[in-house]
């Protein structure tokens, strides 16, 4: 079969984007089989040798997953630990107690920001939801004004800053500094979660109206109820260092050439424990003990919780795979060329690059991790290409376009629109504009960084 080439290669690209969001969206197939399929048929249809179109998805999944389910694995458990330990209680109750009923919406954004640096989305919101039911119930506010800060809080972090697995992988392909990154994702990230979050929020609680009855809030404000001493769950500081402790050690890391001399031992030994993977061990069995063993859990308790964490996160798991071979599909095919030839044509800022191409990948995923990924891993190579690029910027301009336009090929929405008791239409006015807020914001404070620094 003869290769295709030029301008035919992005519109077989485009078909496959159009592709998976008919097959997943209107059809309802799995994610994971879903990429499988276009992306070999896409390799088949532009022409690539038959006999590399495995061996190349292959290599996409695997250069993929040697990294990222390290880190899913060792994030799960850590945010298992500090579910079944009360930690998120714990961090709920001191800091509504600071910001006052009045200000709640301040406080969930704040809960959820803490709370989701270890954890996945979905992980973190399965984690907070029963204290949003919680706080909505206790001081008369609706979920749209509790939850909507909470959910931006956690995507904001999601998908912005490392430990992160899309965040630490985009890290990997930029040649990103991870410290930098983690401290330019602060200065972007929070007046981003700000806006999103609970100003956002206030706005559509007055033309947003919520049934009164919410099945699913009083199963979960039944089995959280407010009852438990606070002596009885583990102290916020603790919490707080453990949940933070992998953030710590990565600047530690990150900033080792600083205090230690190069290529000695000091300095090779707070660059490994400021490696992601090991930063998110030592968190994880620090947890065992200030999360389980200090908290009165015995060692079989403590390896229950874990091996239950590690389940939920296998198709998450086979997805992002799924989604690294794709874009290796898109690499080896030429279509990479392509858009590189295109954009230096155009004259697009490889920052605005990376934000489009993760945003069109979003929008036919549905997945953010998948659409940073892959996005990273498209756009790197033109970055490499371009002096004066900042490679920690690039990280923060993918991670924004990963979270526009949440739809209904994403899990997030469904979960939105469930446990909040909304209906389609309104799900659509609150989480898919406060994401689509967070994509365009965050793009816009990352250009204003990029002049500055």
């Amino acid at each position: 079969m003869v290769p295709v080439t030029g301008t035919t290669l992005l519109l077989y690209a485009l078909i496959a984007v159009i592709a998976l969001v008919v097959l997943i969206a209107r059809f309802k197939l799995n994610p994971f089989i879903t990429l499988v399929v276009v992306s070999v048929l896409l390799g088949f249809s532009v022409g690539m040798p038959m006999n590399e179109i495995v061996k190349s998805f292959e290599a996409g999944v695997g250069g993929t997953l040697g990294h990222i389910a390290l880190v899913v694995g060792l994030g799960t458990m850590l945010g298992k630990m500090m579910a079944e330990s009360g930690g998120a209680e714990r961090i709920a109750r001191t800091l509504i107690a600071f910001f006052g009923e009045k200000n709640v919406h301040w406080a969930m954004a704040t809960i959820a920001f803490i709370v989701g640096l270890p954890v996945f989305f979905e992980v973190g919101f399965v984690l907070l939801i029963p204290i949003a039911f919680n706080i909505a119930q206790r001081t008369g506010t609706s979920m749209v004004k509790v939850g909507i800060p909470m959910v931006a809080g956690l995507s904001v972090v999601h998908g912005l800053i490392p430990p992160h697995p899309a965040a630490l992988l985009a890290v990997t392909a930029y040649g990103a500094d991870i410290g930098r990154t983690i401290l330019y994702a602060l200065i972007v990230g929070i007046p981003t979660a700000a806006i999103a979050g609970p100003i956002f929020a206030k706005l559509m609680d007055r033309h947003i109206k919520l049934p009164a009855d919410n099945p699913l809030a009083a199963q979960f404000i039944e089995e959280a109820d407010d009852t438990a001493p606070a002596q009885a769950l583990p102290g916020f500081g603790i919490t707080v260092f453990t949940i933070l402790l992998p953030v710590i050690l990565m600047l530690i890391g990150s900033g080792a050439d600083l205090v230690t001399t190069p290529k000695t031992w000091a300095n090779d030994f707070l660059k490994l424990i400021g490696n992601s993977v090991i930063a998110l061990l030592i968190a994880a069995l620090v947890s065992f003990y200030t999360f389980g063993k200090a908290r009165g859990f015995n060692r079989e308790a403590i390896l229950r919780f874990t091996n239950e964490s590690v389940a939920p996160t296998a198709i998450i798991t086979l997805v992002v795979g799924a989604g690294g071979g794709f874009g290796r599909i898109l690499r080896d095919s030429g279509i990479s060329n392509s858009i590189v030839e295109v954009a230096t044509g155009a004259n697009v800022s490889v920052l605005v690059l990376g934000w489009l191409v993760a945003v069109m990948i979003r929008i036919a995923t549905g997945s953010a991790t998948v659409a940073m990924t892959t996005a990273a891993g498209i756009v790197a190579p033109i970055a490499a290409s371009v002096p004066g690029t900042r490679p920690e910027l690039l990280v923060l301009a993918t991670g924004a376009g990963s979270l526009i336009l949440s739809h209904v090929n994403d899990a997030g929405f469904w979960l939105v629109k469930e446990y909040f008791n909304m209906t389609v239409a309104q799900t659509f006015k609150t989480w898919t504009v406060c994401e689509t807020i967070i994509s365009v914001v965050a793009l816009l404070l990352t250009l204003g960084l990029a002049t500055v620094i």
